[in-house]
């Protein structure tokens, strides 16, 4: 018999480089942002999310906020939020309806032009999150949870709903909050005023964009000044410095606010109406649209005849009634509304199956981060008061207001961070400890 000859060695090679490839992308954030960006500008242009009914005037692109930037790009300034021509408005903050009033100066107001660039943008912004997911879940966690946490960013249908069909600030709250998460977790390793510059400036941005995001202010702060004095680290003329930046960014809007209503209105004007349209005669934890101007022919008028400040000075009045008169009510409304947040919002237009389904999943997600979240204090996790703080305080106003699922959204980033922590501590390949520092 002939003797076999040996096969060459020549795939060998081949292969390393493949693993060598894959384990630079795996942990390069230039990739994940890369492969994020283009799998959510992919999903816009073949599920045609771009797309928008117009059998409403188009206020389902972009509502309220698409609204006020029609009314800008038209020349008639920061206003009329609804239909028609009702004058100024608070009722949103100013940062994204501006972003809006700019595409559509540029490719037309409510085209498809505009409506795919502004999918796009929100799309860039969903996937540069992937930057400071990686980085606070490496510090927090070691680097296999971050890369797990920032890679299921990337490529999770949920995360992409938002950024591909939303023309909202939904996907920039995320990124604000993700980064300024980030900063208040590094400050204590990094010397200067330059973190607390950024941590002024970051806050200013976010507060323009979406103020419920400032319910995590005094505690980030306080939380990157605590640790910093446990370094011995010094941090008042930073904390004056961040404060005055932080100030200077918003004061603009409140004086123009005040120019134009006579009294001072910080940042945006609408909590009465949200109030009322979650408290009230009827209510049950969920939102209660059929209140709302958009829906109501009556509300409308009365918007239209009181002024928006006496009419949102009105809708408070009448939820803050309802609360006084039975607070025992008040208070279960409060708890069913926290237990919607986490287990989410039913969906009377879809079967009781799906619904199930999508619910139990927004469920797990909140299981996990809530068990992730435990075993992180327990074993003191850098920054895992932190999240703590974060997870308390963030969704507070939507246990008071009513609920919905893109309310989540802008701190599913550490939800998720939490999530994948816990799944990947219980695997007993996974280092559970912060194998370095970005």
């Amino acid at each position: 018999m002939t003797e076999e000859t040996p096969a060459p060695p020549a795939a060998q090679p081949a292969t390393s480089a493949s693993f060598s490839t894959w384990a630079r992308i795996r942990t390069s954030p230039f990739w994940m942002v890369t492969i994020a960006f283009a799998i959510r500008v992919l999903a816009i242009v073949i599920l045609h999310t771009y797309k928008f009914r117009t059998s409403d005037q188009n206020f389902g692109f972009g509502w309220e906020m698409g609204r006020i930037g029609e009314s800008i790009a038209s020349g008639h300034g920061f206003a009329n939020p609804f239909q028609g021509i009702t004058g100024p408005t608070a009722w949103e903050p100013p940062l994204y309806p501006y972003l809006i009033a700019g595409v559509f100066r540029v490719f037309g107001i409510y085209t498809h032009a505009s409506s795919f660039v502004l999918l796009t943008i929100n799309s860039f912004f969903s996937a540069l999150t992937c930057i400071p997911i990686f980085r606070i879940a490496n510090r927090s966690f070691g680097e296999r949870v971050a890369i797990g946490t920032a890679w299921t960013w990337a490529l999770f249908p949920y995360v992409m709903y938002w950024c591909t069909r939303w023309v909202w600030e939904t996907s920039l709250s995320a990124l604000l909050l993700a980064a300024i998460f980030w900063i208040a977790l590094s400050m204590e390793d990094r010397d200067g005023l330059r973190p607390w510059f950024e941590f002024g400036v970051f806050w200013g941005i976010a507060a323009l964009n979406s103020p419920v995001l400032l319910s995590f202010l005094p505690t980030s702060g306080l939380w990157a000044w605590y640790r910093r004095a446990k370094v011995g680290k010094r941090s008042l003329a930073g904390v004056v410095l961040a404060s005055a930046v932080f100030v200077a960014c918003i004061a603009p809007w409140l004086v123009r606010n005040h120019r134009t209503f006579g009294q001072w209105v910080f940042l945006r004007s609408n909590f009465g109406a949200e109030l009322r349209m979650g408290n009230g005669p009827g209510a049950n934890g969920t939102w209660m649209y059929y209140l709302h101007p958009t829906q109501n022919t009556l509300a409308m008028q009365q918007y239209e005849r009181m002024g928006e400040i006496a009419y949102i000075a009105e809708r408070k009045r009448q939820a803050i009634s309802f609360v006084k008169e039975d607070p025992s009510r008040f208070l279960i409304l409060c708890l069913k509304k926290f237990v919607i947040y986490w287990d989410g919002v039913p969906r009377a237009s879809e079967t009781w199956t799906l619904t199930q389904i999508k619910n139990s999943l927004f469920l797990a997600s909140s299981i996990l981060c809530f068990w992730g979240l435990g075993r992180a204090l327990r074993r003191h996790k850098p920054g895992a008061w932190l999240f703590l703080w974060l997870i308390l305080l963030y969704p507070a106003v939507y246990y008071v207001v009513f609920p919905h699922a893109r309310y989540r959204h802008p701190i599913e980033p550490e939800i998720g961070i939490l999530a994948i922590y816990l799944i990947c501590d219980t695997q007993p390949k996974c280092d559970g400890g912060a194998s370095s520092r970005l």
